[in-house]
């Protein structure tokens, strides 16, 4: 049952965080310039640290949680437009 339940957390958080990336890109850059790559790259990952979390015991789901959302920060990062307000602050 505690497997289960941190599992389930894991998914819930992973969802949330791609939810919270995909309205705020959408809001940013709308569907002509949607970064549907980093969006795909957000979803492998998320379901990669889901099965590792129900694989392995041992790790907590906070340990979990907080490496997706810094996965998640990393791919906010290599976006459109944060890349250009990048070089609109450089420039």
């Amino acid at each position: 049952m505690k497997k289960t339940l941190a599992t389930t957390i894991v998914a819930a958080a992973v969802v949330l965080l791609t939810a919270t990336f995909s309205f705020a890109e959408y809001a940013t850059t709308g569907v002509t310039n949607f970064p549907f790559f980093q969006l795909g790259c957000l979803i492998v990952g998320g379901l990669v640290m889901v099965s590792l979390k129900r694989k392995y015991e041992k790790m907590y789901v906070s340990e979990v949680v907080g490496v997706f959302a810094l996965y998640a920060l990393l791919m906010t990062l290599f976006t459109s437009p944060l890349i250009e307000a990048v070089k609109t602050m450089v420039s």
